[in-house]
This record gives C-alpha cells, sequence and structure tokens, in this order.
C-alpha cells in the first residue's frame, strides 16, 4: 500500500499539479484544517470532503494549472445553497501550483502533519503494520535492532532507525507518538515498556504504548514491572494486548488491521 503522500511525490516527477489546502473551517465542515488534496489534468490525489464543493475546487485548480486564471490568496466557500451541501459550515481554501523542485519541501511539510508511531520490530506484524499505517494519516517511525531487517525501499511516511540498545530510541521519539512494540525478544520488549514507563514519569507525552502479545505475557510483565518499582497505576498505561477486541485472527494483515484500528479510534 502506499500513501496519499507518496502518490503526490511519484506523480509530481513528472507532471505539475495544484495543491489545494484547507486552511480553516468555521462550523459543520467535511474535513479538517490541514487536508490537502492534488489536482492533476486528469485526476486527484487525497481528497478535501468530495461533494460539490470538491467539484468546484477541481475546476478552479485546473483553470489554474492551464493558466487560464490566477488565484490569490485564501479562498471562502459557504456549505450551503450556493453549493448544493446541507454541512452548513464553511470552508477556507488555498490553491498553489506545484512541480518537481517543490517535492522535497512537500515531503517535509506533510509528513510533518501526520500523526507519529513508533514501531519497535521489524518482524512479520511489524512489517504487515508499516505497510498499513503507510496508507493511513500516520508517520512511522521504525526501529529495531538487528541490522538488515528493513526493505529497501519504503514510503515516504515511513523512517527507519537502527538502535542498540533498543529501548535507547524512546527518549528522543516525537512528542505525542503512539507506540506499539513488538520486538523478536520479551527481553527487548520489557526494556522498551520500562523505557516508556520512565519517559511517562518525566513528561507523559505518549498517548499509546500497546505491547504484542497474550493475557499470560501482559501477567508476567506486570509483576516485572512491580519488581522494578512501578506502580499498577503507572503499568495500567499500558495496552496489552493490543487491537480492538473481537478480531481474533493470528495472521500478520489481521493484527495489523485490528491494531490500526485501535490507534484511529485514539
Amino acid at each position: 500500500m502506499s500513501g496519499a503522500v507518496d502518490q503526490l511525490l511519484a506523480r509530481l516527477r513528472t507532471e505539475d499539479a495544484v495543491l489545494v489546502r484547507v486552511e480553516s473551517t468555521q462550523g459543520s465542515a467535511p474535513r479538517e484544517a490541514g487536508t490537502w488534496m492534488a489536482v492533476w489534468a486528469d485526476a486527484l490525489t487525497a481528497t478535501i470532503g468530495g461533494g460539490q464543493l470538491e467539484f468546484q475546487a477541481t475546476q478552479e485548480a485546473r483553470e489554474l494549472l492551464a493558466g487560464k486564471r490566477a488565484i490569490d490568496g485564501v479562498q471562502r466557500y459557504p456549505l450551503g445553497p450556493s453549493l448544493g451541501q446541507c454541512c452548513g459550515g464553511v470552508m477556507y481554501l488555498s490553491y498553489q501550483r506545484i512541480t518537481a523542485a517543490d517535492a522535497p519541501a512537500l515531503q517535509r511539510e506533510l509528513v510533518a502533519k501526520l500523526k507519529p508511531v513508533a514501531l519497535f520490530g521489524g518482524g512479520h506484524v511489524g512489517a504487515a503494520l508499516a505497510r498499513l499505517l503507510a496508507a493511513l494519516p500516520f508517520s512511522v517511525r521504525w526501529i529495531d535492532s538487528r541490522d538488515g531487517v528493513f526493505p529497501d525501499e519504503l514510503p515516504a511516511q515511513i523512517d527507519t532507525e537502527h538502535s542498540e540498545p533498543v529501548q535507547d530510541a524512546v527518549a528522543a521519539l516525537a512528542p505525542g507518538s503512539r507506540v506499539l512494540i513488538m520486538s523478536f525478544s520479551h527481553a527487548e520488549d520489557l526494556d522498551i515498556v520500562i523505557a516508556c514507563l520512565k519517559r511517562l514519569r518525566t513528561r507523559d507525552d505518549l498517548p499509546y504504548i500497546g505491547l504484542i502479545g497474550s493475557k499470560t505475557k501482559w501477567a508476567t510483565f506486570s509483576h516485572r514491572l512491580e519488581a522494578r518499582g512501578f506502580t499498577a497505576d503507572e503499568f495500567a498505561r499500558i495496552t496489552c494486548p493490543i487491537g480492538v477486541p473481537g478480531i481474533t485472527g493470528k495472521e500478520p494483515e489481521v493484527i495489523a488491521v485490528a491494531v490500526a484500528a485501535q490507534l484511529l479510534s485514539i
């Protein structure tokens, strides 16, 4: 799977586009500020919410792309009778013609606006999760202590890191990171959990820490964490098992879907 950022960057190598951004909204609107779509001469990448608004924005962007009009500043679109949409709010859109020269800056800008995920473990489930998360509104820091476990080519939304010992990577995670722990070793998993709990004590900026495993594994980890001085309230911050309830399949792709759904619910 490839995300919208990858699709944009790939096509931008050979073709210009217009980037339409949602700058702000008032009241009820189909998408939030920060949403974007790329308008090509014959296609779209991503969406600002569909409907008549997107149809009109697409027409205006293609006129700009063809040199038939200029669009200066942020444009206001009431989502009422004039657009035939019943949302009732207002959306403010900006238009920017983009070329291949803009690709590096666009990649940095668009990826920076995604929700950060720290994924510890390059095994089968980790690989399935990385592929899936790359198609969702997440940026992924994929971390392992082993060399040679990551694919050579990865989507723009994924950065890899070799860290030995692996738990040292926790200190440098982006604030707000959702942490997923699924290394090849239970000992490494425990070290990562401990590092995350220590970070919560000092910064409390990791909204989700998920550990792959069974209830039996978590019972063992709980005893070990308690022995190391962590309180029940502290290790209650760890989610184990991970994934939305009711999905019981153990195939890596099935686990990935259940975990991605849980991340989206946060």
